[in-house]
This record gives structure tokens, sequence and C-alpha cells, in this order.
């Protein structure tokens, strides 16, 4: 991917030696959804935060509490961090999203979505915080437990905004959430170049069946869920 976190005005980007997924253009897709529905007074819980760029951005909306996790220790201290040079106050935990309790407004997730061959194959895995894109063979290892339990995350009519890769497979994040007895849509896409993880990649998935042959351009979709019952202060239909 070709942009980079000085050109998102809603990240701030410490130097650091951490290693950490710093903001690209998936991570601009939500936080432009999130813009779009409004966090002004809302609870929201940013997970997999990375460098903490969407949940800087909340605060900067007007949310009333923001809490980010990531199962990184180089990413909570760099979201720290980044926090700080914002001026915005920010609660960020270590932790496994599978286990964080809690009911929110607002729930936003960029999760490591990125179909991965075995790590065997050296020359397919470029160097880089792997384990902020690599998700398994079909790229749902993360997704498939978060759409499970962000239900258990949402106050009634609260909202999920989450966004990942067409190779993913955006269909099966819409029938989990609605399993869930969520109103799951795409509201949003966008068209990109690959970035070097996918470019590494694009040979392994051509003989995988995943991308058409000399294809180079992926489509990120944003997906917003929203929770039956009394809108909160975010809340609101897909």
């Amino acid at each position: 991917m070709t942009l980079t976190s000085s050109s998102l005005p809603t990240a701030t980007a410490p130097r650091s030696d951490l290693d950490v997924y710093l903001p690209q253009q998936d991570t601009q897709l939500l936080i432009d959804t999130l813009r779009s529905r409004g966090v002004a007074g809302a609870r929201v819980l940013d997970l997999c935060t990375g460098s903490g760029a969407i949940a800087i951005a909340a605060a900067r909306a007007g949310a009333a509490e923001v809490t980010a996790v990531d199962a990184s220790a180089d990413a909570v201290a760099y979201a720290r961090r980044a926090a700080a040079e914002a001026g915005v106050r920010i609660e960020v935990a270590h932790g496994d999203l599978r286990r964080h309790r809690g009911r929110y407004d607002v729930v936003t997730c960029n999760p490591p979505y990125v179909p991965t061959p075995p790590e065997s194959e050296a020359a397919l895995h470029p160097a880089g915080p792997s384990h902020a894109w690599d998700a398994g063979l079909d790229g749902r290892a993360v997704l498939d437990p978060l759409c499970a339990h962000v239900p258990d995350l949402l106050v009634p009519g609260g909202m999920f905004v989450l966004v990942h890769s067409e190779f993913a497979d955006e269909d099966a994040s819409l029938h989990a959430l609605r399993a869930g007895g969520l109103t799951a849509e795409v509201v949003a896409e966008r068209v990109i170049p690959f970035g070097p993880v996918l470019s590494a990649r694009a040979g392994w998935m051509e003989q995988c069946g995943m991308l058409e042959r000399n294809r180079r351009i992926e489509r990120l979709v944003a997906i917003v869920a929203v929770a039956p019952g009394e809108s909160g202060p975010a809340g609101g239909s897909v």
C-alpha cells in the first residue's frame, strides 16, 4: 500500500523502533466511515488498534470514552505514545480481543486479514509486523472469532465498523454478523494497488485460485453492523 502515516491527518506517527503496522488506506477507509456515522458522546472500543490511529480519530471526533486493545505489546506502547502526542485521552490495553469484555456504543476494528501461506515459504513473508496482517490460509483467522464475539460487546443499538479486503470474504463477515443478530451491510469500498505483502504473495494467490492472473489491485470494504434495540449516542440504522 502506498499511503503513508504522514498523509493521515487523524493519526500521529511518533518515531520508534517498535514493530507496528502504520496507518494505510484501510485505516483511512474505516476512519472516513466512522466520521460519516458520528461518534460524539459515544463509548468507543477499537480492537486491533495497531498505531492507535482509529482510536485517536474517535477521540478527536468527540467520543466520550475510547478504549484501544491490541495483542502486540509494541502496538500498545506505540498507541499510548501516539495518543499522548495527539493530546487525546485513550485507555490502551494489552489483550486478546476474544477475551475482552464490556459494552460499547461503537466498536471498530481493522484486523489482520491477508491470506497467509506456510511460514516455510520465506519469500512470501516480507519483513515487518506480520502479526498485523497474517490471518491464515483464508484470511479469516481473526475475522471469524471477531465477528462471533462483537455482538456481545455492543449495547442495544450499538454499531460495529469493520474494514477488510475482498480476499478475506466479505460475505462470510456479513453472514457471521447477521447470525449474531446484527444488521450488517457493506457501506463503503475503495480499490487500491497491491502493497508489498500482497505483491509478494500474488503468485501464490494465483496458484490457489484466489486471484485472477496478472491482477494487482484489491477492493477494500467497510462494513457497518448495528445491534437491535434503542440506539445509543452514536447508534443508528445501516
